[in-house]
């Protein structure tokens, strides 16, 4: 398998074979706390739906890519960041560690 084949964590939380906080859920996403912070507040969007990465999202999931970015939004609104910065990793040369679609939300007060 390739990086790209392998379940990641991020499947495996979205599965809820591996525990994790989530900070937030509905029937699209799951929203939980980056482990690596790059900022006060660094939260993940992660979408239910599998998709290694931005290069394999199709027109079918414009509405959940959307969906993605506002909850980040929502997100950015209940922890009161003043200023905060939404960013896809695409592929190992874009700094992608892991290959489950997630949208970094990263945030100051």
């Amino acid at each position: 398998m390739t990086n790209t084949e392998e379940e990641s964590i991020f499947q495996k939380i979205v599965e809820k074979k591996v525990p994790a906080d989530l900070i937030y859920e509905d029937d699209k996403v799951v929203v939980i706390e980056d482990k690596y912070p790059k900022a006060p507040v660094h939260l993940l969007v992660l979408p239910k739906k599998h998709i290694p990465t931005m290069k394999e999202v199709s027109e079918q999931d414009q509405e959940l890519v959307g969906h993605m970015i506002f909850v980040a939004k929502r997100m950015a609104e209940k922890y009161k960041c003043e200023g905060y910065r939404l960013q896809f990793n695409v592929g190992p040369k874009g700094g992608q560690v892991i290959f489950h679609l997630h949208l970094h939300l990263m945030g100051w007060k």
